[in-house]
Order: C-alpha cells, then structure tokens, then sequence
C-alpha cells in the first residue's frame, strides 16, 4: 500500500489536554492514521490555464462564455481559490442569469462566509430554476443548520436523502440536524435509517460509530481497510476527521473537535463537503457559537 503513514502515538496524544475527561479519549487514538495532503493536480493547472486563454481570446457567444466561466470557476472551487472561483460564478451568472449550478457554487461560498441570508437567496434560485436540483437541498440544508434553523434545515435534508435512501452521507446530514432539536429522536431514526445501507460500505462505519456500536479505537483502527493508494486515503480521512469532529463535538470534547477539523482542512480535498465545513466549524469554535 503505497505512501500510508500511521502515525503512533505512545505517550500522550497530540489532540488532548490532559485532564481526566479525556483519558479514554487519549486510549482510543493511540493508533492516529494521519493524511498526506494532496497536492494541486497538474491537470487542473492545464485545464486552468487553458480556460482562461480561450474566455479571452475565442469569439464565441455570451450562454458560451458563461460556460467557460462556470467550468473555470469550478476548477478554481477544486484547488481551494474560492474568491476567484467566485468572481467567475458571478461573471458567468452575469452572461447567463439561468445557470443554476452556478447559484448552487455562490451558496455554498456564502455559506462558508456566514452570509446566510444571501446564501438562502442563492439556493433558493437554483431550486427555483431546477426543482429537482438535490445538492441544492443539501446545500440549502447545511445553510440553514449552521445559520441555526435545524427544523428546517432537516426539511430540505430529508429531501435530499429521498432522493436516495442508502446514502449513508445524506443519512448522517440528516442526523446532524435532526440532534439539534430532538437528539432522541434523531437516534432512533439514524438507527433505523442505518438498516438501509450496506454493511459493506465504508461510511457505515461512521453510523455506527454515532450509534455506539463502533469505539472511537475501532473505527480509527479500520481507517485503512481495502485502501490502496494515498488520494483514496487522503479523501477518507477528509470525511473520518470531520465526522470524528463533530462526534467530539456531540460529546463536549471542544478541543479535540477543533483538532479534528483541523486535521480534516489539512487533506487539501477541498471540494469535499467535510473540508469545506470544517473552515466553518473551527470559524464558529472560535467566536462561541454552539452547535
């Protein structure tokens, strides 16, 4: 297994201050896998590069334009450029005002900025323009938990995980907003929610974890499982780190759920959900919101 790093810690684990509270915490990591990051692909670059000497020289029409516009701009999102990704969602939204995926981008970055209101704006459009656009209530879903409307933040995720029952990731979305109001009954529905998802699939190990029926020790430990390259461990470990954070998180353990967003932001995956929410998780941390 090429360039898989485990990282054993044998004293005192990196992520813990020491205290009583944590000994178990401490005990279950022992064994921290820990990412490479990934670095800019070199045909992003290309493609980057590519893009931006056809907007600039070929004489095509204005919907064409906005195209290239988009597909640059999503290349920018891919390698963590977001406000020059941004500045081209708007130059292409200007060319062409029905091109929903683009509102669907600037939701997300407004998101990520706190703007939550024009981040509604935006996923609202989408949803407007294509009603059957899923990752637009998905996004609008992570919006309004993080702008701190979970009830309705559970709306739009349970149409989102209608569109496909088994996704153990809309699954736990769905948890994560449903616990802020009812913690209760978001178990007993991520429980028998879980009963759709193959136990073959590796983010029902996440479920599980949430649900007890995993150690934090256990579900560390299984990480590298049928993992054969480093961009599929890197990408793995971008979500294990997020959902270890937020599962901190649910149990009072502030420091370490900032230590685990940080090791999530640290992969570079950064057009994965989990890396884009793990900025805005340590952004909340640090200015006392509770979620």
């Amino acid at each position: 297994m090429k360039k898989l790093a485990i990282l054993a810690l044998t004293t005192s684990f990196l992520f813990i201050q020491g205290c009583a509270s944590t000994t178990q915490s401490t005990s279950a990591v022992n064994n921290l896998v820990i990412a490479e990051p990934l670095p800019v692909n070199f045909k992003s670059e290309i493609a980057l590069a590519r893009l931006s000497e056809v907007i600039q020289r070929a004489e095509i029409s204005d919907g064409e334009r906005a195209q290239l516009y988009y597909d640059r701009g999503v290349i920018y999102d891919s390698v963590g450029l977001r406000n020059l990704a941004r500045l081209d969602f708007n130059r292409a939204l200007r060319l062409k005002p029905d091109l929903v995926d683009a509102y669907n981008f600037l939701g997300i970055h407004f998101t990520q900025m706190q703007e939550f209101n024009q981040a509604y704006d935006q996923f609202d459009s989408a949803i407007d323009l294509a009603p059957e656009h899923e990752y637009a209530f998905l996004n609008r879903g992570i919006a309004l938990y993080y702008g701190g409307r979970a009830e309705l933040a559970a709306d739009d995720l349970a149409v989102f995980l209608s569109k496909q029952t088994n996704d153990p990731y809309r699954i736990l979305w769905l948890y994560i907003a449903e616990r802020e109001y009812s913690p209760e009954q978001a178990e007993i529905n991520l429980r028998a929610r879980a009963r759709r998802v193959g136990d073959q699939v590796w983010a029902k190990q996440i479920i599980q974890l949430y649900l007890g029926e995993l150690s934090q020790r256990q579900f560390i430990g299984q990480l590298t499982q049928d993992v054969a390259s480093n961009k599929a461990l890197t990408d793995r470990l971008c979500e294990a780190y997020f959902y270890l954070g937020k599962f901190a998180q649910f149990n009072g353990q502030e420091k370490v759920a900032l230590n685990f967003f940080k090791l999530a932001l640290s992969t570079n995956v950064y057009e994965f959900v989990e890396h884009r929410y793990a900025k805005l998780e340590l952004d909340l941390v640090r200015q006392g919101e509770q979620f």
